[in-house]
């Protein structure tokens, strides 16, 4: 895997006369917890959505995992790991049986998939919910098991898009601790998300607005650049001035 996980140049996305994503450009080192952030509609999504092959950019360049994000967007899938903001498992199966089926679509030896399933089961403690149907499932379970699909055949890199949407702080907490072992093994972790307190589990951040990158770096760096008390404080000040001022 290369050193350089992501590494992206002026990149853009249109739908029509909108511009979704407005000439973004930034790297993300392996093993590095980089947090995207912004109010909802600022362009995440769609921007995450470009960098695992998802969606075809209008216009500039990137790689990820070693992959041209245009040429290569079926190695990046491979390569990957996504966890989208909506529910993604199918509610009628079980947590096994959800990642039973996804192992398959990855093209895994049920062997494999099994060993994957006791590892997963234990690494994200899913024992006591993982032969329950998982439409039936507690919110945090349900993100849980989402996040074990995401892992089903171990990727380099790990797309979480607003992953603890919906949950209560206590949950947001372990699902954090969960992602710092990941990148302790070495598992880089891309992570969109408007909860500023979550910000700071981040190695780097970058701060998103109507499509455009504002500011980017590390978050004790940020806040002594700006001489701000917190990153809440910090995102308030960067997203209300460019609002006011017509950004």
């Amino acid at each position: 895997m290369t050193e350089t996980a992501v590494r992206v140049r002026d990149l853009s996305r249109q739908f029509g006369a909108f511009t979704a994503v407005d000439r973004i450009s930034l790297t993300v080192a392996r093993g590095e917890i980089f947090g995207f952030l912004g109010a909802n509609g600022a362009g995440k999504t769609t921007a995450i959505r470009m960098l695992c092959g998802l969606l075809m950019p209008t216009a500039g360049e990137g790689e990820v995992v070693g992959y041209d994000i245009y040429r290569q967007a079926e190695d990046i899938k491979k390569s990957i790991g996504y966890m989208s903001q909506k529910f993604s498992l199918y509610p009628d199966l079980t947590g096994r049986e959800n990642m039973r089926f996804y192992g398959a679509a990855y093209g895994l030896k049920r062997t494999v998939v099994n060993d994957c399933i006791r590892s997963l089961s234990e690494h994200l403690s899913l024992s006591e919910f993982i032969d329950r149907p998982s439409g039936a499932l507690p919110v945090g379970w349900r993100q849980r098991l989402a996040l074990a699909v995401s892992l089903i055949h171990q990727p380099q890199m790990l797309f979480l898009d607003e992953p603890t949407g919906g949950v209560d702080p206590v949950f947001r907490r372990r699902f954090w601790q969960v992602l710092y072992r990941l990148a302790e093994e070495g598992v880089t972790i891309f992570v969109t998300t408007h909860y500023m307190d979550e910000a700071e589990y981040c190695d780097r951040i970058s701060i998103m607005h109507q499509g455009r990158i504002v500011e980017r770096g590390r978050p004790p760096d940020l806040l002594k650049k700006h001489k701000a008390p917190n990153l809440e404080e910090l995102f308030v000040s960067l997203i209300g001035s460019r609002e006011v001022a017509g950004a």
